[in-house]
């Protein structure tokens, strides 16, 4: 019948061209937007019904290809792509914005003191173990002791390198103190997703061909990918903890804000959130979420399986999770 939808539209790619920045960009400011975090989880259950049931070549009777794209964003903002297991609210990526704009503006705010640098990092880094070990790459599981060394050593030395960097920043300028929880995250970002991911980099992520077939797991995409989720972090707090210090030193010195310094978290956590809005989708975009890499830069057994059960793939994908 015409009026029904057709079944040939690829909702198992997003709905703009990965092969581009802006694509990437429109995809993720859906999938990074914060309302979707107040979604009930009726309607992300009837959005993963509708997801899933197209794939199976049933769609619901009167929907539309927007309803249909709609349901495919709010499934892939709350359901992990690997495992199809709903995940941890706080851990999606949809909470990045009111999650980090939170605990970032404290950051800020509350930088002065040794206990008040130890807390904040603590909890900054107890938010960003929760975050990668959702958005973590592959199906393999984890197990309790391996979650909770990866999440000491973590946040340790996040909170180690903090400690030592706002030690060194005693005999600079006070602007220069401001920035000491971006340098801290920046740094904190490199020991943090690896030793969450730990589990990818010992036993590799699983890798497919072009039509989705699964070859066998890498380590070495394990690597590509970890280093690529680093890079879009980082580039995420640059904004966010770069941009706000510069307008509070300054708005610091009206005579408005010494009058009121109670403005000074609130004002602070507004233009950190303000900054997360944008930097959180273009971050991410930053690179394709299924990557992808020659099979000459694989493991050598790896290449050797691949080359006798398909001799004509150069190329494999992974997730490389967020």
């Amino acid at each position: 019948m015409s009026g029904e939808l057709s079944l040939n539209i690829n909702i198992k790619e997003p709905r703009w061209d990965q092969g581009t920045f802006m694509g990437r960009a429109k995809h993720f400011f859906m999938v990074t937007d914060p309302r979707n975090v107040l979604l009930s989880s009726e309607t992300l259950e009837e959005a993963r019904v509708i997801v899933e049931n197209y794939r199976a070549g049933i769609a619901k009777p009167g929907l539309t290809e927007d309803e249909l794209w709609r349901a495919k964003y709010i499934y892939d903002s709350a359901f992990h792509p690997d495992t199809g297991e709903k995940m941890f609210v706080i851990g999606r990526m949809s909470a990045q914005v009111p999650m980090n704009m939170s605990i970032t503006g404290c950051m800020l705010t509350f930088y002065r003191t040794t206990p008040a640098v130890v807390f904040w990092q603590w909890v900054n880094q107890s938010f960003n173990a929760v975050v990668n070990y959702t958005n973590r790459s592959g199906d393999a599981p984890i197990t309790v002791n391996q979650l909770g060394a990866a999440y000491v050593s973590a946040t340790t030395g996040a909170v180690v390198t903090a400690l030592g960097l706002k030690s060194l920043a005693k005999r600079l300028p006070p602007i220069v103190s401001r920035f000491v929880p971006f340098a801290a995250v920046a740094a904190a970002n490199c020991i943090n997703i690896p030793f969450m991911r730990q589990r990818e980099l010992k036993y590799g992520i699983p890798v497919t061909d072009e039509n989705g077939n699964r070859l066998g797991e890498s380590a070495n995409a394990a690597k590509q990918a970890i280093i690529q989720v680093v890079v879009s972090r980082i580039g995420m707090a640059v904004p966010a903890m770069a941009i706000p210090p510069v307008i509070m030193n300054a708005l610091e010195k009206r005579a408005f804000m010494k009058r009121f310094p109670i403005l000074n978290a609130p004002v602070q956590v507004g233009l950190v959130g303000l900054c997360l809005v944008f930097a959180t989708p273009l971050c991410c975009a930053l690179f394709p979420q299924k990557s992808s890499m020659s099979v000459t830069s694989l493991e050598i057994d790896l290449q050797e399986r691949i080359q006798q059960s398909s001799p004509h793939t150069t190329t494999v994908y992974f997730n490389k999770g967020l």
